[in-house]
């Protein structure tokens, strides 16, 4: 009896060693982004084939999640993304298997142009003031470029404006673009009661909530920052499309 009790309790010692370990390995953080262009004239065409594809081969950790791209330089296209995952989900990936690829490549790419871009990016948790999975159906990417050696500089920057966007009760998700380019910080607005919180006078001015949130002057010390630390940034508008999306 004795000895059982103490082989539980080395067994129950040792499990608790381990969920840090496991912690970190099912941290799904990682999304892969796909961005593809339809020829003009075979949008219709194209969509089918996408859903078909999308909705018989990805599943789980490989799930679609389909936008049109609404605005900015890479409007009429469309943004997949994949995941949230793990990187270590991403080692065993490959090309999913044999009949995946062939579908993909004779069922969507004919409708297809030269065009398109892929990427890494990981959620940062401590700078977001929504779940990596907490989504919602439009979003606003404002893609934010720091100047070399000025990554820290910018991240403190983030780290100002997630206390005001809790504040101010906005959902902002942020990632850091791995892997894929230049350095890059993606912060996706997520407009959950839809692009009417885009409207003046929905929420207090920007300035005013930050002003109130870090002190009187801070607003323009942030605007300095963002000329000093960072050599470009812009936006764009994207919307969820469910029928081309995996199920």
């Amino acid at each position: 009896m004795k000895n059982n009790f103490q082989l539980k309790i080395k067994s129950l010692f040792l499990l608790l060693l381990l969920i840090p370990f496991l912690g970190i390995s099912q941290n799904k953080n990682v999304i892969s982004t796909n961005r593809i262009f339809p020829k003009v004239d075979k949008v219709l065409e194209f969509e089918k084939a996408l859903a078909n594809h999308a909705q018989k081969y990805h599943t789980g950790d490989v799930k679609w999640r389909v936008f049109e791209i609404a605005s900015g330089p890479d409007a009429g296209g469309y943004h997949v993304v994949e995941g949230p995952k793990t990187w270590e989900s991403e080692d065993v990936r490959g090309d999913i298997n044999e009949a995946h690829n062939n579908d993909w490549n004779k069922s969507v790419t004919p409708f297809l142009t030269d065009r398109g871009s892929s990427g890494y990016s990981v959620y940062i948790d401590s700078l977001s003031t929504v779940a990596v999975g907490d989504y919602s159906d439009k979003v606003q990417i404002n893609h934010i470029y720091p100047k070399p050696g000025c990554g820290a500089k910018v991240l403190t920057m983030l780290k100002n404006l997630k206390k005001v966007w809790a504040a101010d009760g906005i959902s902002v998700a942020v990632y850091e673009v791995n892997a894929s380019g230049a350095p890059q910080f993606a912060l996706a607005r997520r407009f959950k009661q839809g692009l009417k919180e885009k409207t003046e006078g929905f929420r207090k001015p920007f300035k005013e909530t930050y002003e109130k949130v870090h002190g009187k002057g801070s607003f323009d010390l942030y605007i300095d920052n963002i000329r000093e630390y960072t050599s470009d940034s812009w936006s764009e508008l994207i919307f969820y499309r469910a029928d081309l999306s995996s199920k």
